[in-house]
């Protein structure tokens, strides 16, 4: 299954027109991205709010991520404070995957921002959650804090925003957003024989593990003859012909 880290800003200094800060509505986006993460099957990890970007890149490479995601919001230089508004997907200029990943992410970013010519992907050498991560990695600057309307388009969007990440990501792994719904608990029903858990919703998908008949699994969701289970810290895809709800 694909796996991600989830890395949303611990910048609480950079303050929001209006209230809050960047570091309080990056976690509020990343926190409604959880459930579309899972009923999609896309397992993931996010960083610790006490450490620093060091720390984070740190722990993003000390396990195995097929993207590293950093989530932040930008502000102007002091000169242009409150005048700039605008997303940028940043991404490695080394790293075809990361680029790819940052095109999509920008082109869906397009849909749903109100300034959609103002939504680019930059290349960057000096982004360290960029570049000095093992995962492919891009970073989201998404909207100027210091400017009023893109502060409230962040406040009364963070569940669109979120959606439109995930939806980024599953495009990337070529995978369906799933929509999040309530989580249930199945039981695998059997000729007696135990249920493979693919990375992909398809016969065709790598087998990553087996449920045995009568094993019991968390549903996060269930879409064309398949369900995104978790059956013993294993999240993937297994057919819900043999899942009793």
């Amino acid at each position: 299954m694909p796996k991600v880290f989830l890395s949303p800003s611990t910048q609480e200094w950079n303050e929001y027109v209006g209230g809050g800060n960047e570091e309080q509505y990056m976690n509020l986006i990343a926190d409604r991205m959880e459930p579309y993460l899972r009923s999609s099957g896309i397992a993931f990890v996010r960083n610790d709010p006490d450490r620093n970007v060091a720390g984070a890149i740190a722990d993003s490479n000390a396990g195995y991520f097929d993207v590293h995601l950093a989530l932040h919001s930008n502000a102007a230089p002091e000169s242009l404070a409150g005048k700039l508004r605008g997303i940028d997907i940043y991404y490695s200029p080394y790293d075809k995957y990361s680029e790819t990943l940052a095109v999509i992410t920008a082109n869906n970013f397009m849909s749903i921002y109100p300034l959609p010519d103002k939504v680019t992907s930059r290349p960057t050498t000096t982004l360290g959650e960029v570049t000095q991560t093992k995962a492919p990695a891009i970073l989201c600057e998404i909207g100027y804090h210091d400017n009023e309307e893109d502060a409230n388009w962040i406040r009364n969007n963070l569940t669109t925003i979120a959606i439109n990440l995930v939806q980024s990501l599953c495009d990337y792994f070529g995978i369906p957003l799933i929509e999040a719904g309530p989580v249930f608990r199945g039981t695998v029903v059997t000729d007696g024989s135990g249920l493979n858990i693919r990375s992909f919703p398809s016969v065709q998908g790598q087998i990553i593990g087996s449920i045995p008949n009568g094993g019991i699994v968390t549903v996060y969701s269930r879409t064309n003859g398949w369900d995104v289970v978790s059956y013993q810290g294993i999240i993937g895809y297994a057919s819900s012909e043999f899942i009793v709800i």
